[in-house]
């Protein structure tokens, strides 16, 4: 790994809170997983996940393996009371937990509070958004809402996230207000998931949002992303508080 294997979540986080995203550089996969590829499920050499894996631990010091997720588009929570391997989303108020969430144009939300007193990873594509993925985490976490801070991590931009009138109207049904995140593109709409997630966490209570400045479709040097490439691999966005 090197300098350009993790990008650091740039918001206003107690210093023992240590958050960010991994890139696809500095790994040991072959393409087209090519090269940090995190994730077993894609059909990469698991040798080389696993050795990736064990590269992230070293470079990020972390305290213990992370809970490596089965995600599945839904909105359940892994939490320290009830751990679950199939989720798609965790949290720990436990310090050296190290919560992940793995993603290739999909939304990581990455959560804590003024204070780190607990972290969450949250998986958010469109179903886990449009599925209250986020909400369910947030309802777990025992701090006051609005002591909330919110980093969206890497994520498909608004100018190459088409999508169909299904999606739409999945958001729209919830509440009208996300017409601001959909513009007409030929005959399908451009989602923008970053506006829609920052609607979402506002109508939650939650007003300290910070992130949500790349697209992973259009940056193919630094992200994997699914929809450009079908078969790839995946980014992780990891949390912890320091031991």
């Amino acid at each position: 790994m090197h300098e350009n294997s993790w990008i650091q979540a740039n918001w206003s986080a107690p210093p023992h809170i240590k958050a960010g995203c991994t890139t696809r550089l500095g790994g040991h996969s072959q393409k087209p997983y090519a090269s940090l590829n995190l994730a077993m499920h894609v059909g990469d050499d698991p040798l080389n996940v696993q050795s990736n894996r064990e590269s992230l631990k070293q470079y990020l010091h972390l305290p213990q393996e992370p809970h490596w997720l089965q995600q599945v588009h839904g909105c359940q929570v892994s939490s320290d009371e009830q751990v679950l391997d199939e989720a798609d989303a965790c949290m720990t108020t436990q310090t050296g937990r190290v919560c992940v969430v793995m993603t290739a144009d999909c939304l990581p939300v990455l959560i804590t509070d003024k204070h780190g007193r607990c972290v969450a990873a949250v998986h958010a594509g469109w179903r886990g958004l449009a599925n209250g993925a986020i909400g369910q985490t947030i309802k777990r976490l025992p701090v006051a809402t609005e002591d909330l801070l919110v980093w969206l991590g890497p994520a498909i931009g608004p100018q190459a996230f088409e999508v169909g009138k299904d999606v739409l109207n999945s958001f729209v049904e919830l509440d009208d207000r996300y017409r601001e995140s959909f513009t007409t593109y030929k005959n399908k709409w451009l989602m923008d998931i970053y506006h829609a997630a920052r609607l979402q966490l506002g109508m939650l209570g939650v007003t300290n949002v910070s992130g949500g400045e790349y697209c992973t479709f259009e940056n193919a040097e630094l992200f994997y992303s699914y929809r450009r490439e079908k078969q790839t691999g995946r980014m992780a966005s990891l949390i912890w508080m320091e031991l």
